[in-house]
């Protein structure tokens, strides 16, 4: 990746060999020379914790970025006042940028409402915005991701309905809530110029 223009990449740590903390360590230090790093920690899915004693070590690298970090704000306020820099997902994104001192979101949200994003991320603290969004970033939850992006992406006419075991679609209930949530916000914030349609299971492949 690097050698055709990335600018870094994004490393999970390893969720199925699970490992000390020495071994965190040693796992990110034998990737760190290999170019830019954003350490991701996401707990729900590795089901190891990147704790800040690990993150602290190998934040000294100068090939070290930041980190994503999904544990929560305090997490987040922590790093940032040691000067770490701290991007968040998109439940927490709001109060991380505003009141924690995050430089952003990675956002799964910003595939469907990019414009909204933006604004939420740069132009200020809006919390009616925040709340406004809160309904769409926890429909984008209902299932793991990326099963509800995929799921909406396609019924806005984006993607093709294409999924790829062991991801299939949502179910009927939660794609007609899409649509309903899609007008409710309305359609003009959203990607794509198609209206958001209702899929049938029959139209989607699999």
């Amino acid at each position: 990746g690097f050698a055709v223009g990335m600018d870094a990449a994004l490393h999970i740590n390893p969720y199925y060999g699970k490992t000390s903390m020495a071994g965190l360590v040693a796992h990110y230090n034998s990737l760190l020379p290999i170019g830019p790093i954003i350490i991701y920690n996401v707990p729900s899915r590795s089901n190891q914790d990147i704790p800040p004693s690990v993150v602290e070590i190998l934040a000294q690298n100068p090939n070290f970025v930041g980190i994503k970090e999904c544990v929560g704000n305090e997490r987040v306020k922590l790093y940032t006042d040691k000067g770490i820099v701290v991007w968040s997902v998109d439940s927490l994104s709001h109060e991380a940028r505003w009141d924690c001192g995050a430089v952003g979101v990675q956002s799964v949200a910003s595939n469907l409402v990019p414009g909204l994003m933006r604004e939420l991320m740069f132009e200020g603290k809006n919390p009616t915005l925040n709340s406004k969004l809160m309904l769409l970033f926890d429909w984008l939850i209902i299932e793991p991701s990326p099963i509800a992006l995929n799921t909406a992406l396609a019924q806005l006419g984006v993607i093709k309905p294409v999924f790829r075991l062991p991801y299939v679609p949502l179910s009927m209930e939660h794609r007609v809530g899409f649509v309903n949530l899609v007008k409710e916000m309305g359609r003009e914030h959203f990607v794509g110029e198609k209206d958001v349609q209702v899929l049938e299971d029959d139209d989607f492949i699999i």
